[in-house]
Formats: structure tokens, sequence, C-alpha cells
């Protein structure tokens, strides 16, 4: 007897895998791994650390949320991806900027920054950097305004060593960038607590570790290269622990959308944020060069991704 069934079978694309691995996974251990930086900021600069955090937050969440309701598009405020671009856009704020200043950050990065450009994974450029250049260009007096944890204001380390490139840290200030006795933005308190974000990422296989690790090290390497004063060498450490390079390396860097694709596109990420940084740092206007190297590196990521890609399995090589 033959039976017949009348049913039709869609065949999509291979590979044919379903894994557990979601978005929301993903942008939850994000957050997870930012937890340490945050409750270090806290620690040292109190409840205020806190409040500029969470209005930065919210007011990603309502930005991306209002602005999907009026354009039709589906709500996707809960897959974790806006409240990420708050934590990280708060972790580049001083802690004492004033309340409307994140609200306005907010809204760049989600707005003009994400979703113009087509929301998650169409951005060409990181959102929270991008808000943070915008941010520093408008607002230069609040984004400037540094308070060390005993309330006292004072300049960072960076711009310390910019003004004496002869600054000789003490081992009390390795300690400082360590456990978050310095001045500076929110996210960049404690050395140490982005490390174990940073690791806990790695662990989770989050990220991948060619753009952290060759960030580091191409700035070290890069910074001895251009260093005219001889000064650089000796605190490579120090300089690595200041501002926000940790932060950036681990965090911004690493972007899905705003980092390319392939092993070789990371090596080349990750060399060049090095390379860029250490240009802006040492011989720039600046104390600091790690947004403006990213979001440089950000805009070549496409070209990265069109000249460094795998070749097709069975597909040769164009003869010349």
């Amino acid at each position: 007897m033959k039976v017949v069934i009348n049913q039709i079978m869609t065949v999509s694309s291979p590979p044919h895998i379903v894994g557990k691995d979601t978005v929301e996974r993903r942008m939850r251990d994000v957050l997870i791994a930012l937890m340490p930086a945050l409750i270090m900021a806290v620690y040292r600069y109190g409840a205020q650390a806190f409040y500029i955090t969470a209005i930065t937050v919210i007011s990603a969440l309502l930005a991306e949320f209002l602005f999907q309701k009026v354009s039709g598009k589906p709500v996707t405020a809960g897959d974790y991806s806006a409240a990420i671009t708050g934590v990280l856009l708060a972790f580049n704020l001083p802690p004492d900027v004033p309340y409307w200043l994140p609200v306005l950050g907010s809204f760049f990065a989600i707005v003009v920054v994400k979703q113009l450009f087509g929301g998650l994974g169409s951005n060409f450029i990181n959102p929270a950097l991008a808000a943070r250049a915008f941010l520093l260009a408008s607002f230069p007096v609040h984004m400037t305004n540094w308070r060390l944890p005993d309330t006292v204001t004072g300049a960072t380390y960076l711009a310390q060593i910019k003004q004496n490139p002869a600054f000789a840290p003490q081992t009390s200030d390795y300690i400082s960038l360590l456990f978050g006795k310095i001045g500076g933005c929110i996210g960049e308190v404690s050395a140490a607590a982005i490390l174990i974000g940073g690791i806990f990422l790695l662990i989770r296989k989050i990220i991948n570790w060619r753009i952290p690790v060759l960030y580091i090290a191409s700035f070290a390497v890069f910074g001895i290269i251009f260093d005219r004063t001889g000064s650089f060498a000796p605190n490579i450490l120090f300089e690595i622990l200041s501002g926000g390079l940790l932060l950036g390396a681990f965090f911004m860097a690493t972007d899905y959308a705003t980092s390319p694709v392939t092993h070789a596109g990371k090596i080349i990420m990750g060399i060049g944020c090095g390379f860029l940084t250490a240009v802006i740092r040492i011989h720039g206007g600046y104390p600091e060069g790690v947004s403006y190297a990213i979001i440089i590196m950000n805009i070549f990521v496409p070209l990265i991704d069109k000249y460094i890609r795998p070749r097709v399995y069975g597909k040769g090589r164009k003869k010349t």
C-alpha cells in the first residue's frame, strides 16, 4: 500500500543548526560584566553615580521605545541593547553632570546613531561613544568637570601627564587606578573592576580576545615608538590603567555591529585602535584618545570586512 503525504516542505539555506545563544543572553552577560565597575563607581562617588547611570539607561530605553512606536517598527527595547548603550554612555560621563545632559546624550545615541541607521546591528559607529563625542563638543565644561572620590575637584592622571610629561607615578597612584581613588568618568574609576568584567566576557565567549589584547599591546608599542620625551616607556602600565583604555578595549571596540567579523579584521581593528590612541594621547590636543580612536576605526570596519574576508569554499582566486 502506497501512502502519499501531501505536505510542502520548506528547506532553508544551511547550516541547519539551532543553538541556545540569543541576542538577549549575550546582552545580559555584557550588563553583568559592567556591574563591578558600576558598584565601584557608586562606592567611590556615592549615589550620584547611580542616579546618572539610571537616568541614562531609562532615557535610552524610552528613546528606543518611543521611536519604534512612532515609526511603526517592532519594539525591541527588551533585548538589553539600549540598556547597554545607556550604561556605557553613563560610564563616559563625569559623576556631576546635570541630569538633562545624559537624557540628551541618550536621545542622540539611540535615535540619531542607532535607529535612524536601521536599529540594532545597522549602526556604523558605537552609539555611546558617538554620544560622548557629541556631548564633549557641545558642552565641554560639563564634560570635563572631574571630581575626586573625596569630593575635591581636580585634574585626572592623564591630564597631569599631558601637562607634565615627566610625571612619575608612585605605588599609591597605581593602587588608586586599580581600586578607584581617582577623578574621571564614572566607568573609569576602577581598572580592577573593568578587568573583572572583561575577563568575564572572555570566559563566556561574548567577545573575542584579539581586539582587547591587541588594542592594549599595540598602544604600548606605538606609545614607546612615538614618545619623544622618553617618559612613556617607564609608565606603560600606568598609561594602560589610566582613562578609558580598558573600558574601550573590552566593552566598546568589541561591539558586534561596529567591529570586523573575521579574525584578521579583528587584529587590524585592535592594532588600529592602539595606534590611534597612542598618537592622540602623545601628540594630540586631548589627554585621552580612546573614544576618537574607536570611532575612527568604526568608520573603516566596512572597508576592512570588504577586503579581509575568507574565500568561499570551492572558489579559486581570480587570475591576474
